[in-house]
Parts: C-alpha cells; sequence; structure tokens
C-alpha cells in the first residue's frame, strides 16, 4: 500500500465514521462501555494479586536458636547457614532481650508478664521466603541446620496454603471473565458497525460492479474502525482514569475499609493505556472486518 492509499483510506475512514454520526456514537458508546468493563476488573485482578503480594511478605517464619545458653553473637553466626538455605529471601536476627521486651510491650496490662527474666526467651530469626509455596520444604531445611533443630520452626502452613488458593482462584476468575468480555465486545461492536454497514450496501455493490477490488472497498472499513477504537480507548482510558482515583479516594477516606491497600493509578498507567488502545483497536478493526465480509459477496 502506498502513502497516496494510506491517506485516500484513513480520509474516507474518518469521513465514514463523521458521516454516520449515531451510528458512529453508538459504537463509541459500546466499546467504551466494554473496555471500562474489562478494564475495571484488571485494575480489582491487580490490586487484589498486590494485596495478596504484601499478605504473602507478611507471613513469616520463625526459626529458633536450640540452646539458651549460646550468646548473641554465636546465634548471630547462624545467619549466613539460614541465607543458604533455598528459597529463603531474607533473615533478620532477634535477640532474647528485643523478644522479651516485645512480649512485656504486648502484654502490658498484665504485670504476671511483665517480671519475666530475658533468659526465658531464646535468640531467633524471622525469615521471609521467596514463594510461600514451599514452605513445608523450607522448614525441614531449616529444621536440618545445626544450631536449630527439628520442632524450633514455626511455619504457618495453612495460611499459606489459603493465600495460594485465593490467588490461584482470583488469577482464573479474572482471566476468564476478561476473555468473555472481550469477546462479547468484539461480538457487540461486530453488530454495530454492521448496522452502518448496511446503509452502505448499494455503494458497496455498486463499487464491486464497476470492479473495484475487495481490498479497496475494505480498507476505508478497517480504517474507521480502527478509528472508532481508538477513539473509544482514549475515552474510556481517561474515564477509567477518573473512576478509579474516585474509587481510591473513598477507599483512603473510609475508616471501615481502611486496610485495604490500593495501588497508585501512577504506577500503571502507561500499562493500562496500552492494553486499552491494544484493545479498542483490535476490537474495532476485529467488528470491522466481521462486518463488511458478508457484503462484499455481490
Amino acid at each position: 500500500m502506498n502513502k497516496h492509499n494510506f491517506f485516500y483510506f484513513i480520509k474516507e475512514g474518518a469521513f465514514n465514521m463523521f458521516s454516520h454520526g449515531f451510528m458512529s456514537f453508538a459504537a463509541v458508546g459500546i466499546t467504551v462501555a466494554c473496555l471500562l468493563i474489562m478494564g475495571t476488573f484488571t485494575l480489582v485482578a491487580v490490586n487484589a494479586n498486590a494485596m495478596l503480594a504484601d499478605m504473602e511478605a507478611q507471613n513469616q517464619m520463625l526459626a529458633f536458636v536450640d540452646d539458651k545458653t549460646w550468646t548473641e553473637e554465636q546465634a548471630r553466626a547462624l545467619e549466613k547457614d539460614l541465607l543458604a538455605v533455598e528459597n529463603v529471601a531474607s533473615v533478620t536476627f532477634i535477640s532474647n532481650e528485643d523478644a522479651a521486651a516485645a512480649f512485656r510491650d504486648k502484654y502490658e496490662d498484665d504485670e504476671l508478664f511483665q517480671g519475666l527474666p530475658d533468659d526465658n526467651f531464646r535468640h531467633r530469626f524471622a525469615i521471609d521466603l521467596v514463594d510461600i509455596g514451599y514452605m513445608r520444604q523450607t522448614k525441614e531445611a531449616l529444621e536440618a541446620v545445626p544450631g536449630i533443630g527439628k520442632g524450633n520452626v514455626n511455619a504457618y502452613e495453612d495460611e499459606a496454603a489459603g493465600f495460594i488458593t485465593i490467588r490461584n482462584v482470583a488469577g482464573v476468575v479474572c482471566i476468564v471473565l476478561i476473555a468473555v468480555l472481550f469477546v462479547v465486545s468484539v461480538f457487540i461492536i461486530a453488530n454495530t458497525i454492521k448496522l452502518t454497514t448496511f446503509d452502505r450496501r448499494d455503494e458497496i455493490a455498486i463499487m464491486k460492479m464497476v470492479g473495484a477490488t475487495n481490498g479497496f472497498i475494505r480498507w476505508p472499513f478497517v480504517y474507521e474502525g480502527f478509528l472508532l477504537g481508538l477513539f473509544s480507548a482514549v475515552i474510556g482510558f481517561f474515564l477509567q482514569w477518573g473512576l478509579y482515583e474516585a474509587v481510591a479516594r473513598s477507599v483512603a477516606t473510609n475508616d471501615t475499609i481502611n486496610l485495604i491497600t490500593v495501588v497508585p493509578f501512577e504506577h500503571m498507567w502507561t500499562y493500562v493505556a496500552a492494553v486499552f488502545a491494544g484493545a479498542g483497536m483490535l476490537i474495532g478493526v476485529g467488528g470491522s472486518l466481521s462486518a463488511i465480509r458478508k457484503f462484499l459477496q455481490v
């Protein structure tokens, strides 16, 4: 395709889009609605995944030094051995004094616990994992480290399994919903553009009779769909941005749901814009190609 044909087709596509104002408006409105629904589900999935990642990061394991008589220096020497265990991301040493102080702060209203000596507590390590899916195997490996010993590692395996299940189910549900909505969007936009094409069936038939090729007839419709999809993507993106920011502000100012953290839109707007542009243009072009196919069979 040379540049003259390109400018001709893009001009024809733009002219067709504006000459059928109501139908173009309907096509843009439906596409924007579909993009907003898909975008909302996707952003909910992104935020849910981020919250689950934060929960996973907080799901630490505690490895206790087996011998209470060890000095702090002896206990700290175990850190390099613990870091060498596969699937261990980081290790934080907690002395018996720090553990005792934290315990007293937790039960500051109970005088019975305030007088407990530091020697009643053991040195320990707070351990973060790379993947909590391998918590059981990592626990066994940590218990095999000399100085820790079997039964001296606390791991919340049931909670970890629950996080993994929620993450997997949420991921599958979101992928299925987004895929279904995308197919429905293409179907709706195809039928909407088909109505605009139906108004021009006589024009298409005349062009076919005077020798116009299918490609020459098809390209203006393809560019029309492309422009409709791009225009819809731009509108949908800014509406999604405004909607997301409104929800984020509501969550931030609501004391009852302040435990929910919302990923700032500024951190992912480029990805959202790219997805909206790609999906909008794909829906528009796909719908146009599907709509014009029948009318080229003259």
